[in-house]
């Protein structure tokens, strides 16, 4: 009889090892449940419960993971993410146009995060289709760079970081607002991004919206996002103040400067209202955008 029970109870254990063994693999591979999260294109997403292998299709998304402080989780990052410094070292999979398929894949991501309007479509629908989720944000706006701090501090488990980056930009939101509240001269604004030609930013770009959001008139808004300009069509416009970006053709500040100084008609020559500024604080959907509101606040109303 005790021979019996004991065969009985081997056989159960047998069974039930037999039956919860390929559970506990499972669990080993994949150790923790899969939670679906709406990114900011309307996308239903799969994504594990605390990814740790993260692969940034975009520089700005770069600085914002290292913002959120989860820069650690990162294994590869595309050229041009040179913000913040330790950057340098991570494994570069291209450009954000021209993405490495092959490199993605062999840095074993749980997660690609990715920009709309920015990163082919059809390439991150390849890297879906094997089995990589991609989160997507779409930044149009400050409002909308926000939203996307907050739904990236909820993936990657960062939610008080999160808010609290989210909160300090509020906060120079409002300081900015109340400089300007009032105000009823708005300075006409041409905003240099390149020197050669000369290029500007159009309507609906991150420029566009700092210049309107700081009260200043954009004179290259219009439907070109990045449209060029001759001398003759900026003698024309005559513009009150210049922006002119760090970025521009690789030149000096005194040599950008110059290169106005030549036209002293237009207003912006005539009353010394040139400035060069640092084009990274201009050139990506971050929170530093913020900074770069203040820095257009101080050039319009520098006496408010």
């Amino acid at each position: 009889m005790l021979r019996c029970g004991y065969a009985f109870r081997s056989a159960l254990g047998c069974m039930i090892r037999g039956i919860f063994c390929p559970v506990i693999l499972l669990l080993s591979i994949y150790p923790a449940l899969a939670e679906t999260f709406i990114d900011q294109v309307g996308r239903s997403v799969e994504i594990g419960a605390n990814p740790q292998r993260i692969v940034s299709l975009m520089p700005s998304i770069t600085e914002m993971i290292f913002d959120l402080g989860a820069g650690n989780l990162l294994q590869g990052v595309t050229m041009f993410s040179n913000e913040p410094p330790a950057v340098a070292g991570l494994p570069k999979i291209g450009s954000y146009v021209h993405l490495d398929l092959e490199k993605i894949v062999s840095l074993r991501p749980d997660l690609c995060l990715a920009v709309r309007d920015g990163n082919p479509k059809h390439i991150v629908d390849r890297i879906t289709a094997l089995g990589i989720p991609v989160f997507t944000i779409d930044p149009k706006n400050l409002g909308d760079i926000m939203d996307s701090i907050i739904m990236l501090g909820n993936v990657l488990q960062r939610d008080e970081k999160a808010a609290a980056i989210v909160e300090e930009m509020q906060k120079k939101i409002d300081r900015t607002e109340k400089r300007i509240k009032g105000t009823t001269t708005r300075p006409r604004v041409f905003f240099q991004i390149d020197a050669a030609p000369i290029i500007s930013a159009g309507s609906h770009t991150f420029i566009d919206h700092l210049i309107k959001r700081a009260g200043g008139i954009n004179l290259a808004a219009g439907p070109t996002p990045y449209p060029r300009y001759s001398w003759e069509d900026i003698l024309r416009m005559k513009p009150d103040i210049v922006i002119i970006a760090s970025m521009a053709g690789g030149y000096s500040e005194d040599e950008l400067k110059n290169n106005w100084r030549r036209w002293p008609l237009i207003p912006a020559v005539k009353n010394n209202k040139l400035f060069v500024v640092d084009a990274a604080v201009f050139d990506r959907p971050t929170a530093r955008l913020i900074d770069g509101l203040e820095m257009l606040v101080d050039i319009f109303y520098p006496s408010q």
